[in-house]
């Protein structure tokens, strides 16, 4: 049954139809996982083994009638906790928030559901989202499978553990400013920013998206045929598109290839992750491309901006609670957030505004550039009780040079594994491609899998 859990998402599809493996006899070899490696890892969230049991048997009927309801019928598949599902509550991550049950969907969990995927879960975060750890006030503290003394990163903290556990293929994360990439470059995972709009997300908000975390290209790209479908829920939403999402070829002769290894501003970046992404982008020049060294997008007055706004912002979402509620807060978050209250309304609209200026530096780059190489993440790991890599409320952000400029200039950007650091922890390879041109960065991520060959050996459950 262990063989099971390497299929990928056109494996098991194709034993569906061939009728040589069912939806349930799959989903049984996930839940055996699940249950082995999930007291060690603590990445789930309302986890429900009867109910995705249940789930996997009409999906293994409507099979053997051949009757599937959309490509992803009968694929577990676990949400981000902050992707609701009707009738279950949304904690955000925080033991602040009461725990009402969502009156619907959200977008990605209709698409699910439309298409017959059987979801089991949902996955941690850190309080409202707002950390790249797996450490939150309501959530047990979500650890590295690789190393389960390290964090996984967030805020997809519970994504990337349970991606890298092997719950199955396919695993949906939220991101903001790197909160899918960064936890998939320090879990080995393959995870896919979008263009913002191609998923759409409720509530929507400057710089939120969300995307798949899986353990290889070809799944990622499999499930958005389904993800991308629009949503009127979500005003960024872009039209409804034919792309094949599973062709893959592309040749990068006369490609210019930027490659980024200083951020501009934030944490220095490890020589390991530093050597790793070179060799990634020697590949590319060996292929054909043209690669140079590119300068950073993002500067010190850019990040202190950004970083005043999401406080101004975030005081206004909580100011209200309860002094009770607040101080279930986790304190790291508080202490950040509560210096919110001091931003004025003119500092806040500037530091919005540096948002834009972000806009305008990752569009003058790529006037220059087909593509961009980078680190996804600056350093190589740090403890799984820390709530972010420095550790520091007053240095929060520091961790997202290379990733948040993306999210803001709206561009396609993945995390894809490069390499591993001398203990033993992946090293993740960002690449990011133009506006709306999602295709492009899935072919040079598919591109470069099959250079390296992808991760071969996962983590196992730790034997008892």
């Amino acid at each position: 049954m262990t063989d099971l859990l390497d299929f990928t998402i056109k494996d098991l599809v194709a034993g569906y139809r061939a009728k040589t493996l069912s939806p349930y006899e799959y989903w049984l070899a996930v839940e055996a996982r699940i249950e082995a490696f999930e007291p060690h890892v603590a990445a789930l969230y309302a986890y429900d083994p009867q109910g995705a049991r249940e789930q996997a048997k009409a999906s293994t009927e409507r099979w053997l009638r051949d009757e599937p309801l959309g490509p992803l019928d009968g694929i577990p598949v676990s949400l981000k906790e902050l992707i609701a599902t009707k009738g279950q509550p949304v904690p955000l991550g925080t033991a602040a928030v009461e725990l009402l049950p969502a009156e619907e969907d959200a977008p990605i969990a209709a698409r699910m559901k439309e298409d017959g995927a059987v979801i089991f879960a949902k996955t941690t975060c850190p309080d409202y989202g707002m950390l790249s750890s797996g450490l939150s006030s309501f959530h047990p503290l979500s650890r590295n499978p690789w190393d389960l003394t390290q964090n996984p990163g967030g805020s997809s903290a519970g994504a990337a553990s349970a991606g890298a556990a092997g719950y199955g293929p396919l695993h949906i994360g939220t991101d903001i400013g790197g909160s899918v990439r960064l936890p998939a470059g320090w879990t080995g995972l393959f995870g896919f920013k979008p263009s913002h709009g191609r998923i759409p997300v409720d509530p929507y908000y400057v710089g939120r998206c969300a995307g798949p975390m899986t353990r290889c290209v070809d799944d990622a790209a499999f499930s958005m045929a389904t993800l991308s479908r629009p949503d009127w829920r979500d005003g960024t939403s872009l039209p409804p598109n034919d792309f094949d999402w599973m062709d893959h070829d592309i040749d990068v002769r006369g490609m210019k290839i930027g490659v980024m290894l200083d951020a501009g501003c934030g944490l220095a970046v490890d020589i390991e992750i530093r050597d790793a992404v070179l060799a990634a982008a020697k590949r590319f020049e060996d292929a054909g491309a043209t690669v140079f060294e590119v300068e950073p997008v993002l500067t010190r007055q850019m990040l202190d901006g950004l970083d005043n706004f999401w406080r101004a912002k975030f005081w206004g979402d909580i100011r209200n609670l309860s002094a009770e509620r607040r101080a279930k807060i986790l304190p790291y978050i508080y202490q950040w957030a509560e210096k919110g209250a001091d931003v004025s309304g003119v500092e806040a609209v500037q530091g919005f505004g540096q948002t834009i200026e972000m806009r305008k530096t990752c569009g003058r780059l790529f006037t220059t550039v087909d593509a961009v190489l980078s680190p996804t993440n600056p350093i190589v790991s740090y403890p799984a009780d820390w709530a972010s890599p420095t550790n520091d409320p007053e240095k929060p952000f520091e961790h997202i040079a290379f990733t948040v400029p993306w999210n803001m200039s709206e561009q396609p950007a993945a995390s894809i594994n490069c390499g591993f650091s001398k203990t033993g922890m992946p090293i993740g390879l960002q690449i990011v491609g133009p506006r709306f041109d999602d295709m492009r960065v899935l072919k040079l991520s598919k591109l470069f899998e099959t250079w390296t060959g992808g991760i071969a050996n996962w983590p196992k459950p730790p034997v008892a």
